[in-house]
């Protein structure tokens, strides 16, 4: 019986005319393709899309102090497009205010309410010691009026759902197309009583109710991160029903 024969391999992935034979005879295994081709084409895309949005977050002032810089046709081309955009935004901005709740109306004001555009409740502490809550409405106040095309809404816990906990507070609720598409109890998961505004647009966009590239967006806006950890969300014990 022949006995197997160690041929002897330095580097089985050098380019070299001896490990070519050992290939071709399935002694070692092909050489991995190189990584620098996807590297570099990665790079050239990454490239590309930075110069293709690099007017997005300009507002009108800055886009036309890039007159000298910019093709006139492309940047006119592109102002307009900016205009329409907040024309949009201006027709849809309805609410522009912090609405309070009443539990008879709750059904109307928010579950219906929200067939026709996102509806963010605020369920705030009964105690008037919360930091958090007394954040969150401040801040819940700055958006409403930023976001007008959102509804933005307030209600104590307690008077929502019976026996709701105040540890709980501040809890968002975000409601779209009838339904509850997300729960954020207290602010813990987005910087506790740190939380900025800033943080609270990357829970609009996370739940798809502004556009990552909003002229109305903060400057520090944080950018989503996908795939990755988004802002947790908790499970609440009460049916969906209590919420209706």
């Amino acid at each position: 019986m022949d006995q197997p024969v160690n041929v002897p391999v330095d580097n089985p992935n050098a380019d070299t005319e001896w490990n070519d034979i050992l290939r071709k005879h399935g002694v070692i295994p092909e050489k991995p393709p190189s990584p620098t081709p996807i590297i570099e084409e990665a790079l050239a895309e990454a490239r590309r899309q930075a110069h293709d949005n690099r007017l997005e977050d300009k507002n009108l002032d800055e886009l036309d102090e890039l007159e000298d810089e910019e093709d006139e046709e492309f940047l006119q081309q592109y102002r307009k497009q900016r205009m329409a955009e907040l024309s949009t935004i201006s027709q849809a901005s309805v609410f522009n205010q912090v609405y309070p709740l009443q539990k008879p109306d709750y059904s109307r004001d928010v579950t219906e309410a929200s067939h026709k555009a996102f509806v963010l409740v605020h369920l705030t502490s009964s105690l008037g010691m919360n930091t958090e809550s007394r954040l969150l409405t401040e801040h819940w106040r700055e958006l409403a009026r930023r976001f007008g095309d959102i509804k933005f809404c307030e209600m104590r816990g307690d008077m929502c759902i019976e026996g709701y906990p105040d540890k709980n507070t501040p809890t968002i609720l975000v409601y779209h197309g009838g339904d509850i598409t997300r729960q954020v109890i207290t602010l813990r998961d987005l910087a506790g009583p740190r939380t900025s505004v800033a943080e609270l647009e990357r829970l609009l966009i996370e739940v798809g109710a502004v556009n990552s590239n909003d002229s109305r967006l903060s400057h520090s806006q944080p950018r989503v991160e996908a795939p990755g950890k988004s802002l947790a969300s908790s499970d609440l014990a009460e049916d969906d029903s209590d919420w209706e």
